[in-house]
């Protein structure tokens, strides 16, 4: 027999035709992998779902009934879905810390209205407009306030009126409440009644996130190609290094870009940003922006996810963050700044036409290798993001096309049709692949892969192929540099 049959015995003699199908050559090109983005966050327990369990959420409503209306992931998917509703999102939520405290800060009211207007305030980039008459006490514009604070049950806090003092309570335990913004007159022509000055206290207080070791243990072997990571606390993220280490290492290959957000000042988000060494993570710096930083994650993640899916070696440069609100003009970092954090691992926005924020430059935090020494090469996400690609792509077409084959020598005489594979195959396999990857822009400098390429026996184990391959990744077009000689 000469042919590698899988299903038809050499022995049959029942008469008549055996025809056993066989898809290892049905597919042709690169394929194109299902894309799932993986959010982290924390539920109140007004929620229909458990901490610690894996779920698809399709819209914000759903997420609201899953979580608790008012819910860090609520508030989360409310902005990831008005972002993009097409990726796959996935949640694994998780309970408050119950040795956590929750983060307060306030609003105190003095004086009274000597004129009809109102009141703006904003609570995590939630704008929260009260009325006020003439003669208005700030005691009572104070009650008005908090009855339509705890009349909004999306709002990530609750408020209590005491003399004139405006308390804000965030609705979860933990430090992410400290990044719950107040502020007052956000948008131009927004001001404060006649009559009434507003003194605001920050949200202070919180402390003690959940344990991400939770959702990392509810993971599994699933893969999800991104994460949205909203704690920055050094245990959560020593953690979650380790497990986004093992799953790109090569037993697992289920390898996951992680996205993140700081709010904060210039040097608290720089240092931020010098403390971390990690390529598969990505921290967008906000700065003094008015939403909180678990939002900012939400919608850069989200992005990103989307756009790397389409094409992961396509720069994320100028992409907007639909729904972001902009840091005030005061507040926007300069050029200068944003190089400057660009040199510390943080990612970095601009401001576009019509208060549009962009993502700017999509960084990793890795800045340095194992010996303390500078190391560009996992500079920019699009890096792993391609490399993952590019491993994807070989594993399925090897896994594909010789599932069940035997190994022999180049060279080895076996008749056509036989179930055999030799070092020469795989290497023409490889190449052809390369041509794919190049068309598609993912990879360039054929003839260079060509001429490195190792294929071989492995000399102790003869069952085993190994091979060195040296894929040019494409680059991004980050800089365009020019210089004008002009003649009078």
């Amino acid at each position: 027999m000469s042919i590698s049959f899988n299903d038809i015995p050499n022995t049959v003699r029942v008469p008549l035709a055996y025809i056993e199908i066989d898809n290892s050559g049905a597919i042709s090109g690169t394929p194109a992998p299902m894309h799932r983005l993986l959010v982290f966050g924390q539920r109140l327990s007004t929620g229909t779902v458990a901490a610690g369990e894996p779920v698809r959420i399709t819209s914000p409503g759903q997420a609201e009934q899953a979580f608790g209306a008012g819910s860090m992931l609520a508030a989360m998917f409310r902005h990831l879905k008005q972002a993009n509703d097409q990726l796959e999102t996935w949640v694994i939520a998780l309970d408050d810390n119950s040795q956590g405290n929750a983060a307060a800060g306030n609003f105190a009211l003095t004086g009274t209205a000597s004129a009809a207007g109102t009141l703006s305030l904003m609570i995590g980039g939630e704008r929260v407009q009260v009325g006020v008459a003439a003669g208005d006490a700030a005691a009572a514009v104070v009650t008005k306030a908090a009855g339509l604070i705890n009349g909004n049950s999306r709002l990530l806090v609750t408020a209590a009126a005491t003399d004139g003092e405006l308390k804000i309570t965030s609705r979860h335990k933990g430090e992410i409440g400290n990044d719950i913004d107040l502020r007052v007159n956000y948008y131009p022509g927004e001001a404060t009644p006649a009559g009434l000055t507003v003194a605001v206290t920050a949200m202070t207080g919180g402390s003690a996130n959940p344990d991400i070791g939770v959702a990392l243990a509810a993971m599994g072997d699933e893969w999800y190609q991104s994460l949205v990571m909203p704690y920055l606390d050094t245990a959560n993220l020593n953690a979650l290094s380790i497990e986004l280490m093992d799953r790109w290492g090569p037993d697992r290959m289920i390898d996951s870009v992680t996205y993140s957000a700081i709010r904060g000042s210039h040097a608290e988000i720089g240092t931020f940003g010098n403390s971390q060494n990690q390529f598969l993570l990505s921290c967008m710096g906000a700065g003094r922006a008015p939403q909180p930083g678990f939002v900012w994650a939400a919608v850069y993640g989200v992005m990103a996810a989307a756009s790397l899916a389409i094409d992961p070696a396509r720069p994320l440069q100028t992409l907007p963050l639909p729904g972001i609100l902009p840091p005030a003009i005061k507040d926007r970092w300069t050029r200068t700044e944003r190089e400057l954090l660009l040199h510390d691992g943080i990612a970095t926005h601009n401001v576009g036409a019509g208060d549009v924020v962009q993502i700017e430059r999509e960084i990793s935090t890795y800045q340095e290798n194992q010996f303390g020494d500078p190391d560009p090469s996992y500079l920019d996400i699009t890096t792993p993001a391609t490399l993952s690609y590019i491993r994807y792509a070989t594993r399925t077409r090897i896994t594909q096309k010789f599932p069940r084959h035997k190994l022999a020598n180049d060279g080895a005489r076996f008749n056509p049709g036989q179930a055999i594979v030799t070092p020469g195959i795989i290497r023409a396999e490889l190449l052809a692949l390369f041509t794919e990857l190049e068309a598609k822009g993912l990879v360039e400098n054929f003839e260079q892969y060509k001429a490195s390429l190792v294929v071989e026996r492995n000399a102790d184990d003869r069952n085993r192929l190994d091979v060195l391959a040296h894929p040019d990744i494409v680059n991004q077009l980050r800089v365009f540099a020019a210089k004008l000689q002009f003649i009078l």
